[in-house]
């Protein structure tokens, strides 16, 4: 019977499910020879795990990018753990693919300093626009069309265009700014996180944990909820399975160790 793999998961169980097929998917990859199937079989990958990059993206918003742009971005981060995930590593695609689309989307963060970095000729075009308008309004008596402003100085219109649609792009913004017009209590520092939202790092616990904490035996996996969902101390959980509370602590210490080891990072972008 065939399984329909959920793309979005909301268990342990179907996370288990995605990183299988996800497995399965990749390792036809590897073997084939062929360009056409090999590309058909990475979108088919990206299309079972968007929902990965759309959670990460989605915990960067608000930090002055837009929503589309975040989206595609983490995409391509997807594409390229895709491309760069190694089946003989023995690390679960999601235990690759995480810190991999993080790391692009907080490159994209750094590398979009391109807004201070406007070209020259743009920055000297846009001082010497504000320094000829009052000058034509007062000689107009009216605001003066782009094609008046770029005679006057002695440039074609589409260099006009190109100073004003980069106005801006290189002021850096204050965080005493207000973080919209609706709300003056509410200040641009408020918003921008200046440290990593705790709830990003939930979200990929959650995601690499999942498939791995499914593929341990029904006890091993009683144990940890027993422990770290229930808060159960050990002396409780050994009286519960009939085992000492020594048992429990070595049982801990193997199950920790053994989801540790599954985790190792493979190089990943951080």
């Amino acid at each position: 019977m065939h399984t329909v793999v959920p793309t979005n998961c909301t268990t342990a169980e179907d996370r288990a499910l995605r990183e299988a097929a996800t497995h399965e998917l990749l390792e036809t990859r590897h073997r084939s020879t062929d360009d056409v199937a090999r590309q058909r079989l990475l979108e088919e990958v990206v299309e079972l795990n968007l929902e990965i990059a759309r959670g990460i993206a989605q915990r960067f918003r608000g930090r002055g990018v837009e929503d589309d742009d975040l989206e595609q971005v983490a995409c391509l981060g997807l594409m390229k753990a895709v491309r760069g995930y190694r089946i003989g590593d023995g690390v679960p695609f999601i235990g690759y693919a995480v810190p991999t689309i993080r790391g692009e989307v907080k490159r994209y963060f750094r590398d979009c300093s391109w807004t201070v970095r406007i070209p020259r000729r743009l920055q000297e075009l846009q001082g010497r626009i504000a320094a000829v308008i009052p000058q034509l309004e007062q000689e107009l008596g009216r605001e003066p069309t782009l094609d008046e402003v770029a005679a006057e100085i002695g440039v074609e219109v589409t260099e006009i265009r190109q100073a004003e649609g980069a106005r801006g792009c290189f002021a850096v913004l204050s965080l005493d700014r207000p973080a919209s017009r609706e709300d003056n209590d509410l200040f641009l520092a408020d918003v921008v996180a200046a440290t990593e939202d705790p709830e990003l790092h939930q979200f990929e616990a959650t995601e690499m944990l999942s498939p791995l904490i499914a593929g341990l035996d029904a006890r091993d996996r009683e144990i940890l909820e027993l422990r770290f969902v229930e808060n159960w101390k050990q002396a409780d959980i050994g009286a519960k399975l009939g085992i000492s509370q020594m048992q429990v602590s070595r049982l801990l210490t193997r199950i920790l160790g053994r989801l540790r080891d599954d985790l190792q990072p493979t190089g990943a972008a951080a």
